[in-house]
């Protein structure tokens, strides 16, 4: 029999019935990922939002569970860096090249492309570079330490993508697109990012704010800030975009119909316009937002 006086909590209570529910199969129309998560979810409206104090999972926790649960929906390409990002070395390199790359980066492995990116010839890895770093006699060819890393496709699924690296103990992929070009690189480090959050380390750059506001209205912006940030942060209606585009610099892109110079100055349906600010002929890199002009009496009547 229950004690009277010590009822068990609620949240106890909501994340045990969902586990009863699981068993007794009353919920049989829903996956085993949909009910953990339906629990995490009645947990938390029941006020349960805090620091666990008595055992139970933290915010933390149930953040990185929820990761956990969607893992598996991601392909290479959505947790990819993108090939504009990609830090590699020219074959052609000369060693003290190879070293400096690694002494301003601080990456552990590095590709390596032959004529272009697109032609990935190997990586090089940090312990490699190490002894001949140690013995001060730099090695007669440096293209000799080259290792293979994974190439995987822009399809294939991130959950696959890690169990590849686990199974060949390779912990870099190269991600190839449809025509055999290079899209991006996965390192073991962004997929584990996607589960437990970003991990910032002692050669991370302090993180800079996507987008800042540089008074009466205006403000600068990362072309790579997501519209739906802008739309929380500045206005609803920059966000609020039909066609298949999320960052600022691609709704510049859709604005111009091509990829806009350098001075450019776009306007959206909301009145705000988009100048562009830096760039090359091939992606918008900055933007400067400014505001619609401020509405007289006239116009509002």
């Amino acid at each position: 029999m229950a004690d009277s006086h010590s009822p068990e909590p609620d949240s106890r209570r909501t994340l045990w019935h969902a586990i009863r529910r699981f068993f007794d199969g009353s919920d049989t129309d829903q996956s085993l990922r949909a009910q953990i998560e339906e629990a995490i979810d009645e947990h938390e409206d029941h006020g349960n939002k805090g620091a666990a104090s008595n055992g139970d999972l933290t915010p933390l926790e149930r953040q990185m569970l929820r990761n956990l649960l969607h893992f598996s929906e991601h392909d290479a390409d959505d947790v990819a860096i993108p090939r504009g990002e990609i830090i590699a070395i020219p074959q052609t390199a000369p060693w003290e090249a190879v070293v400096g790359v690694f002494s301003e980066h601080g990456h552990s492995r590095v590709p390596v492309y032959g004529e272009t990116l697109d032609e990935i010839v190997g990586m090089v890895l940090m312990k490699d570079v190490f002894p001949f770093l140690v013995s001060g006699k730099p090695p007669r060819d440096w293209t000799n330490l080259l290792r293979q890393p994974l190439f995987v496709p822009q399809a294939r699924n991130a959950l696959d993508v890690l169990n590849d690296m686990r199974a060949s103990r390779v912990h870099l992929a190269v991600v190839i697109d449809e025509y055999s070009g290079t899209d991006g690189i996965i390192t073991i480090e962004d997929l584990v990012e996607e589960i437990i959050g970003e991990i910032e380390d002692e050669h991370d750059d302090a993180p800079e704010d996507m987008l800042t506001p540089l008074g009466e209205g205006m403000w600068e912006a990362d072309a790579r800030t997501e519209l739906d940030e802008v739309g929380e942060r500045i206005d609803a209606r920059l966000g609020e975009v039909e066609e298949d585009v999320d960052t600022l610099g691609g709704l510049a892109f859709l604005l111009a119909g091509q990829v806009p110079p350098v001075g450019a100055i776009l306007a959206h349906d909301s009145g705000w316009k988009l100048e562009v600010v830096a760039g090359n002929e091939k992606h918008v890199t900055r933007l400067r937002l400014h505001p619609p002009p401020p509405k007289t009496e006239e116009s509002e009547e």
